[in-house]
């Protein structure tokens, strides 16, 4: 493999915040940046050179894209098979969509996880609102019913204990393929970003502990407060899930902590990803940096710590009513930033930044970055 060299122009399929914040790290680097987006005022428009407006299965559009550029990465899974082979005519996409046909479809996700053997929580695909039912009996109490396609942040999910709610359930996901899942008992929420260049150097960053609400990231810390085991198995599993993939790019793995210590794999994501942002202040590397390193076959950077660092989420709900966002509360605490992702309407539960901070230890900086958050709201 030979290295995409600075003053290269990279493509993103997607321009919401993560492609926005790729572009800002790929601009250092020296890498002109082209987007494709649906959204005409999209987070990416304003820092890149070119934004075409179009929908992520106009192959036409995805054609356009590549011939101007070197290499085309993703902020998005949401991406038609026929754009990517689109794009394949003219440059190289990375991830490619072997492996976006894998994380796509949470049942063939599953499935190939299984069959690799790496763990998961017990599950089963589903059907019809009769299969769903005997599996809701196989696995309950208290099963989760995930949409096989779509859906994220919460979304596309329900939680079901009787074979009575199965009509409503299965007719609340779209009555599409589900995968149904036994409900383990959480002790924690972790995740783990490897990067992987087309020519197998790779690079682990340090895990990263999470807190969800409602099935959306609520505050994100690295490093983790777990044992040096279950660091070291989190890591191990996730670095072998990207090889086996033969991911070019990044991979992050979610995953579960239960009783005992024993890790589960809950979801795949081959891009950035919002546990990860905590890298852009508390690591050598940020996770932005390190993508574009990585499609572009570069030496991948340093994953060292310099400094525990967290984050915390801020939705659009913060903007519904009179008093604006008190900001400039939240900076008054040492060592807190501010980073909003240009999104020009507020909606609730949409992301439209976040506020970081850094700390002695990893419960320091999660605390200092909890504070701002509802200074934020003062």
């Amino acid at each position: 493999m030979s290295a995409i060299l600075p003053g290269a122009t990279l493509g993103i399929l997607g321009g919401g915040q993560l492609g926005r914040m790729t572009a800002m790290a790929a601009r250092p680097l020296g890498y002109k940046v082209h987007v494709l987006d649906p959204d005409p005022s999209c987070a990416a428009r304003f820092v890149v050179e070119r934004c075409l407006t179009a929908e992520f299965d106009d192959d036409f559009a995805a054609a356009d894209l590549a011939r101007r550029c070197a290499v085309v990465t993703l902020e998005i899974e949401k991406i038609a098979p026929a754009s990517m082979a689109a794009v394949r005519r003219y440059a190289p996409v990375r991830p490619g969509s072997e492996v976006l046909s894998v994380v796509q479809d949470r049942g063939r996700q599953r499935q190939w996880l299984t069959a690799r053997g790496f763990p998961t929580v017990d599950w089963r695909r589903v059907t019809s609102v009769d299969e769903l039912c005997r599996a809701v009996a196989e696995l309950g109490p208290r099963a989760f019913v995930k949409s096989c396609t779509g859906g994220y942040d919460g979304r596309g999910q329900a939680r079901m204990s009787d074979a009575a709610e199965g009509a409503r359930v299965w007719a609340a996901l779209g009555s599409a393929p589900c995968v149904v899942e036994r409900a383990a008992a959480l002790e924690a929420e972790l995740s783990v970003l490897v990067a992987r260049t087309p020519s197998g150097r790779v690079a682990v960053h340090p895990v990263a502990q999470n807190h969800h609400d409602d099935g959306v990231l609520t505050w994100s810390v690295i490093p983790a407060g777990f044992s040096d085991k279950v660091l070291k198995e989190a890591a191990e599993i996730a670095r072998g899930i990207a090889e086996a993939m033969a991911v070019e790019g990044l991979l992050v793995v979610e995953l579960f902590l239960t009783a005992g210590d024993v890790l589960r794999v809950n979801e795949l994501a081959p891009r950035p990803h919002n546990s990860f942002h905590a890298t852009e202040v508390g690591c050598v590397t940020s996770q932005f940096e390190q993508a574009v390193r990585a499609v572009c076959d570069l030496p991948l950077g340093s994953t060292e710590v310099v400094r525990p660092a967290a984050i915390h989420n801020l939705l659009g709900d913060l903007w519904v009513g009179d008093q604006p966002p008190r900001f400039e509360r939240a900076l008054e605490i040492p060592g807190v930033r501010l980073h909003l992702y240009g999104k020009r309407v507020a909606r609730p539960g949409r992301k439209m930044g976040h506020l970081s901070a850094l700390g002695d230890t990893s419960a320091d900086a999660t605390a200092r970055v909890i504070e701002a958050w509802r200074r934020v709201q003062a």
